[in-house]
């Protein structure tokens, strides 16, 4: 019983790899985008503004992209490549500018 039982719940990992991927993954590029925005050179409250409207956009791409790619790790890899530059993007702002 035990292998039925394992052989279940290996099957159920990559579903809820994914779901866990489009949530949480989805939710750090969205908040990446937001901050990496205000290294656009406008106004303050223009790119808050270009940073949350790109933001939903981004989240709901990735949730569609996630559950789009042939594995979880794939999804988890893309998400990594995607949040690289807009983590770099993002210490440039939180650090008062280019240095």
């Amino acid at each position: 019983m035990t292998v039925s039982r394992t052989a279940s719940v290996l099957t159920w990992l990559p579903l809820v790899s994914r779901i866990i991927a489009a949530l949480f993954g989805g939710y750090v590029l969205a908040a990446l985008c937001g901050i990496a925005a205000l290294a656009l050179p406008i106004d303050g409250r223009q790119a808050v503004f270009t940073g949350m409207l790109a933001s939903f956009l981004l989240y709901a791409g990735a949730v569609v992209w996630v559950f789009a790619v042939r594995s979880a790790w794939r999804a988890w890899l893309g998400l990594i490549v995607a949040a690289l530059p807009l983590w770099l993007i993002a210490q440039t702002v939180g650090n008062g500018g280019a240095a």
